[in-house]
């Protein structure tokens, strides 16, 4: 039954997620845009949430099966339906934050000559380090004022997801576990490819699962590995806690520190450091350099509010208050079947911006800042009736086998004392 192919209950779970997945959103309203520009001052921030989208909701596409692997692949498809009854406000909301577009300048363009051309355009858009923009714009894409000026052909649409909605995730192959059952939805490729090309030597690798379930008979001593196309890259959980679930009882696997600490805290990490400057040789920890994984952008993933992360972080931010409880990352695994039964996804898109003389919006800035534009929480919600009926099911039917074997096996026993006993007395 935890095989992935038609007809286990392992496959009905895997194809459409029993349960219902939202993501909330925070963003980071900047409340001190002018002063920031002109004195490069600290920037104050207020978190302002939930805002909540629907999401998972698409069974996977594609779905072929490779006897002679043993694998099955898939592409994963994207939407978002936004939830008002679970929001604090509606998609037409408005903050202050970084200007996408404009931030990005210095890092895609470094000759200063194209600097001031580009420069020209930002001031004739009226753009500048800081824009308003609504929830939906920043989220999932708008038509930016700068970059529909440059006289050449390129994408001109921005957000923070774009494109997301009618998009898919993938292509996936995963093992099926049919020969095997200890790799079953373990990741053999993702788009073709059993490296990502990001990242040097083991960081590019892509290991484990996507965290929506693991090969079964999980111990506490397991560390769990899976890839997140989130963040661009394979990361790991720890054991941190047994949790009854509706009667079920499930292992807590959380996400430690150590995952995004820096290579003299943990020397794993080494290859995920990919610039010295900004990183200040690589002592910097708690936010991880993607932009090789976005074109180019200079875009920074982390947990929430810097949880975990450098006090130089923070230092520039004003407003953030990370805590374990809010912020952290966690499984609830239940351990014979594998599957993820609750999950708490959580991270913050940050950007880099840094001083650029030949662009006025950036000039006066005396530091690199990295911005917080926002944070997620990605998590299944609390009716888990239809998921744990599954995981109910297959315990009953890997008890009954238990029980099964046990009853074969004191059969088994019986027979043999009662056939040593025949021949005992026969030989008396």
């Amino acid at each position: 039954e935890a095989v992935l192919e038609e007809g286990t209950i392992a496959f009905k779970n895997w194809v459409k997620t029993g349960t219902e997945v939202y993501r909330q959103f925070w963003i980071f309203d900047v409340q001190n845009p002018e002063e920031v520009a002109i004195n490069s001052s600290v920037i104050k921030v207020e978190q302002r949430g939930p805002y909540t989208y629907r999401v998972r909701y698409l069974a996977k596409e594609n779905i072929t099966q490779d006897p002679e692997t043993h694998t099955v692949s898939f592409l994963q498809p994207n939407g978002a339906i936004f939830e008002p009854s679970l929001s604090v406000g509606t998609e037409n909301d408005t903050f202050t934050v970084l200007n996408l577009a404009v931030a990005a300048v210095p890092h895609l363009y470094s000759n200063t000559f194209i600097q001031g051309v580009l420069n020209t355009l930002i001031k004739k858009s009226k753009s500048s380090m800081f824009q308003k923009r609504t929830l939906k714009e920043l989220l999932w894409g708008y038509p930016d004022p700068f970059l529909n000026l440059v006289p050449y052909p390129i994408p001109t649409t921005v957000g923070v997801f774009y494109p997301y909605n009618n998009t898919s995730d993938g292509v996936y192959k995963v093992f099926n576990g049919k020969d095997d059952i200890s790799k079953v939805a373990i990741i053999d490729t993702y788009k073709g490819k059993k490296n990502l090309s990001y990242w040097l030597s083991y960081c590019d690798m892509i290991n484990g699962t996507d965290a929506a379930s693991f090969p079964p008979f999980i111990e506490k001593t397991r560390v769990l590995q899976f890839f997140s196309s989130d963040i661009c890259r394979s990361i790991y959980a720890v054991f941190g806690a047994e949790i009854n679930l509706k009667g079920i009882p499930v292992y807590r696997f959380i996400l430690p520190s150590t995952a995004f600490a820096s290579p003299r805290e943990n020397p794993d990490n080494h290859c995920f450091c990919t610039e010295k400057v900004v990183s200040k040789n690589c002592t910097v920890f708690g936010v991880l350099d993607i932009s090789k994984c976005k074109e180019g952008k200079p875009v920074y993933i982390s947990l929430p509010h810097f949880l975990h992360g450098s006090p130089e972080l923070s230092e520039l931010i004003e407003g953030l208050s990370p805590n374990e409880e809010e912020h952290s990352t966690y499984l609830d695994v239940e351990p014979i079947t594998g599957f993820t039964l609750r999950f708490a996804k959580r991270l913050q898109v940050n950007l880099l911006v840094k001083p650029a003389k030949k662009i006025e919006a950036l000039k006066n800035l005396k530091q690199n800042y990295i911005v917080p534009i926002l944070w997620l929480n990605e998590e299944a919600n609390e009716s888990l009736h239809l998921c744990t009926s599954y995981v109910r099911t297959f315990l009953n039917i890997y008890l009954q086998n238990e029980y099964a074997i046990c009853f074969i096996f004191a059969k088994h026993l019986i027979v043999e004392e009662l056939v040593a006993h025949f021949f005992f007395f026969r030989t008396e």
